[in-house]
This record gives structure tokens, sequence and C-alpha cells, in this order.
């Protein structure tokens, strides 16, 4: 038996359950880790809630985590006990002491990163990857707009579209948020509760507009997003923390020739090569210095409760990780 958070119904963080499981040994195909840190991720929030739904009932929730493998399955090669390796994918189960996972879903954690730092890293870090580098490719001379840009996610998009070349103008909730923001590369940050965010990025850009808007709120920001967009701009829908958007009619993309597009981390990591090469740049980014990872918060796995309330009502900054 190990320890694991279990939601036998959905609802708000109380629903997280502290609980014994039952875990057996790997199958062909598969391994056994103890795991070290998880990294809490906002998608923990939307299953929970049932957002989005889970395969089971009950279920234990998480998507990212950083463990020691302990055990491996019959015949499998090029995975030992002993070896460092990092998850974050759509087969939830991180929550928990230890866990099985499938061997070609993980990858190596070079010696140069702290296993806390991959674990907040994992997951944030291959969206930020596949967002500036193959959803909209970011090049010197792009103006590009990040809402949260104090998030765990929108702290990894600034930096990275930054070192990319582009002039980044981010949103944030408060001041203390925006000097993080700056902190991180923005070049403009809009504090959203005391202006609007249309209106600052239109006298930003002298009216022209930005290539590309990476928003993570969905329904505050949705509309106001299509708004900032230069002629023939990119879209990018990547979550929704503020409630899912309204619909939007085609011919509302007419006027300005817009892209949109909703992207998933799983659609752009479907195979073994392309997730080795998304977490690889990641790590790379991490070990020379281009990416600075804010792991603000620390709780005990036992504690995902009260972690889950913390990032809900907007009171963290950077990445969340639970410790078993």
């Amino acid at each position: 038996m190990v320890k694991a958070i279990r939601v036998h119904q959905l609802g708000g963080p109380q629903v997280l359950k502290w609980e014994d499981v039952e875990l057996g040994e790997p199958r062909e195909g598969e391994i056994r880790i103890k795991n070290k840190a998880i990294g809490l991720n906002f998608i923990d929030i939307y299953f929970r809630k049932g957002v989005y739904t889970a395969a089971t009932m009950p279920f234990t929730p998480g998507m990212e985590v950083v463990g020691e493998v302990t055990a491996v399955g019959p015949g499998l090669t090029g995975r030992k006990v002993g070896d460092i390796v990092a998850y974050a994918g759509d087969r939830m189960g991180s929550y928990a002491e230890e866990q099985i996972l499938p061997a070609d879903k993980v990858v190596p954690v070079p010696p140069s990163v702290d296993p806390i730092i991959a674990a907040s890293i994992m997951l944030k870090g291959m969206t930020a990857q596949y967002l500036v580098r193959r959803c909209f490719k970011v090049e010197p001379g792009h103006t590009v707009l990040v809402h949260a840009a104090a998030g765990g996610t929108g702290s990894l998009l600034c930096q990275w579209a930054n070192a990319l070349g582009a002039t980044v103008i981010g949103t944030v909730s408060t001041k203390e948020k925006a000097a993080q923001a700056k902190e991180d590369g923005c070049h403009h940050v809009i504090i959203y509760t005391e202006e609007d965010f249309v209106s600052g990025v239109n006298e930003m850009t002298s009216g022209k507009g930005v290539e590309v808007v990476y928003d993570s709120v969905g329904k505050n920001t949705f509309e106001g997003s299509l708004a900032c967009l230069k002629p023939r701009g990119y879209m990018v829908s990547f979550g929704q923390s503020s409630g899912t958007p309204d619909p939007v009619p085609l011919s509302a993309l007419a006027p300005k020739s817009l892209f949109l597009t909703r992207p998933s981390m799983m659609q752009y990591t479907s195979t073994w090569d392309e997730l080795l090469e998304t977490a690889g740049e990641v790590f790379a980014n991490v070990a020379s210095g281009v990416l600075r990872v804010r792991v603000n918060h620390k709780y005990p796995l036992s504690e995902a409760s009260q972690a889950h309330a913390e990032l809900e009502n907007r009171r963290t900054t950077g990445s969340i990780v639970l410790i078993p």
C-alpha cells in the first residue's frame, strides 16, 4: 500500500482525500517509480471540478512528476533501477508516493537539473516550448501578448519569447506580479485590474496590435485578446482558468483574417522523438540559464487541497510543487 490523493466526487479542494491505495508491480513496458516531486498545474483543477472528464472515478490527479525508478517490467531495456526520470502527459496519477508509468512516456532527468526544478517545469516548460517554437514560431521583431504572465507557464513563456528576440507584453493582476513579470522578460506589463488591457496593448503597439496572443485565462480575456491582434495574427487559446470562452462565429475572424487554435501538449509530444526533443530543449534552457524556474511554493502532498485553493484563488506566483 502507498499513500495517494484520491477524488471520489467532483468539487472544490475539499474533495482531495489522502488515502491508502494498492500499487502492483510493473508489467511489460512499464516502470515503477518512487515520486520525489510532483508538479501542480491548473489542469489538475479542471479534472477535480469536472471541466475535463477523468477516465475513471475515483481517480488520483496529477500529470507531472519526477521520481526514482524502483522496478522495471519484464524484458524492459533502456531503464534501470535508480534512474531519475520525469513524466508529463495525459496519464493521471502523480499525486501519490509511488506510481507505475509507461516506460516510453518518461524522459531521463539530467544530473544538472534538480528533481524539484524538473518536476516544476516538465509540463509547463514543454507547454512553453511547443507554444513559442511550433504552435506559433516566435521570431525576432515579433510582439507577443502573454496573459497570466506571472504564472507558472506564463513566466516561462515571457522568458523564452524574450530570449527569441520578441517584444513581450504581459498582463497580471497585482503590482507584485508585475514586478516579477518584468524580471522574467516582459518589456511592458499591464495590471488588468487597474487598466483595460486592450487599450494598453493598442497604446504600446501604436495601434498595430500583436502577432500572437498566448491566452490561458479564457472567458474573461478571449474577446479582448482577439481585439489585440494585428491582421493575420494568431490567437492561441491554451487554457481557461476563468471559464470556457463563449462560442465564436467564424465570421468574427474574417475582418483581420485571424488564425485561432486551441492546442494541447499531448498532440505536440505524441511520438517518442517529439517528447525527447521537447523535454531536451527545456532542460537545456534551464541548464544554460535561458529559463529561470520559480518554485515559489512547496506543500506536502498530503496538503494538496490547500495548494489547490491557493492556486485557484490566484494567491500564487511561479510554480507549485508537492513533496511526498
